[in-house]
């Protein structure tokens, strides 16, 4: 498995390190990570925007199946389902923790629940990644 600071490394680059998702715990069935809640992340309102949820949460199923991968495979989201449930207002952090409900040969699914620092419960995140040669 990979370390933290090797899928760090790889994210910082891409849109993850964009929008400054930091990793917490990597572990073959649960990824934790924060994320600043900045001004640009927000709606009009200073609130996440939903879009913002959904990748945050699509970044750490990702990364817990790409940790959980064959030598030769990679991995794709399929599909995914959000339910939003409160907001999180600018300048502030969330956490983000995504834990594997399967972890099969073709597929695995990853839930991720993302809360303030309060821990105020703001979006369940459920995603399926597909295994790939």
């Amino acid at each position: 498995m990979p370390s933290i600071e090797d899928v760090q490394r790889i994210l910082d680059p891409t849109f993850p390190g964009l929008m400054g998702i930091r990793l917490l715990v990597l572990e073959p069935e649960r990824v934790v990570a924060e994320l600043k809640v900045r001004p640009d992340l927000c709606t009009t309102g200073g609130i996440l925007h939903g879009g913002a949820y959904m990748a945050f949460a699509d970044t750490l199923g990702a990364v817990g199946t790409f940790i959980n991968l064959s030598e030769g495979k990679r991995t794709t989201t399929t599909d995914s389902s959000t339910k939003f449930i409160g907001g999180a207002r600018v300048d502030t952090t969330v956490t983000g923790e995504s834990v594997a409900l399967h972890r099969g040969r073709t597929t695995q699914v990853w839930q991720t629940t993302i809360r303030t620092a309060e821990g105020k419960l703001c979006a369940v995140v459920t995603q399926t990644q597909l295994v790939m040669d």
